[in-house]
């Protein structure tokens, strides 16, 4: 048996122990939500709503809320200096239909368990005796790096050599005139 759902604007074809993403919608994870458009019921007597199955209507499990991939709007007008870049990801429920209900019957199917990670049994206290325990040693802190003398501190204060004097200069001749030339 399969059925057409239509939620968030889009249609489904959907069979019981899919798994789909759609818009998102409200319900916690775990918790069994309703789909109620329902478009066909098909099987083998196929039902076609119009518009839609009175009294069918589909149930499933809410997996996940996720978002969905960046999408990147970027528009530029050339030679004009217009840039516009605008970016969104769109909200995701991610479902997994029960079953499909006809005749306004209500889920019989609940949530299904969570897996659970097996736990390590901790050792007897007896076997704990026997085997050596591996300690990993412990690093020693790192030490702060020395500060770094500047130059100016770490040289010594330098003796300055006399200065050479140097034969005071004459002022240059001015010139006291223009050259006539003829």
């Amino acid at each position: 048996m399969f059925a057409v759902i239509k939620t968030g604007g889009r249609q489904y074809r959907v069979v019981p122990d899919d798994v789909l993403e759609i818009g998102k919608i409200a319900g916690e994870v775990g918790t069994i939500v309703q789909l109620g458009e329902v478009l066909l019921v098909g099987g083998d007597q196929p039902v076609l709503g119009a518009p839609t199955v009175a009294g069918a209507s589909v149930a499933a499990e809410v997996l996940q809320h996720k978002r969905g991939p960046k999408v990147i709007a970027f528009k530029k007008r050339r030679r004009k200096n217009s840039r516009r870049k605008r970016g969104y990801r769109d909200e995701i429920t991610v479902l997994r239909v029960t079953e499909i209900l006809t005749d306004n019957q209500q889920p019989t199917v609940g949530p299904r368990p969570k897996k659970e990670k097996p736990v390590a049994a901790a050792p007897a206290e007896g076997e704990d005796a026997e085997a050596p325990k591996k300690t990993a040693k412990k690093k020693a802190p790192a030490k702060k790096p020395a500060a770094k003398k500047t130059a100016k501190a770490s040289a010594k204060p330098r003796a300055k050599p006399e200065a050479k004097k140097a034969p005071a200069r004459k002022p240059a001749a001015k010139a006291k005139g223009k050259t006539d030339k003829k």
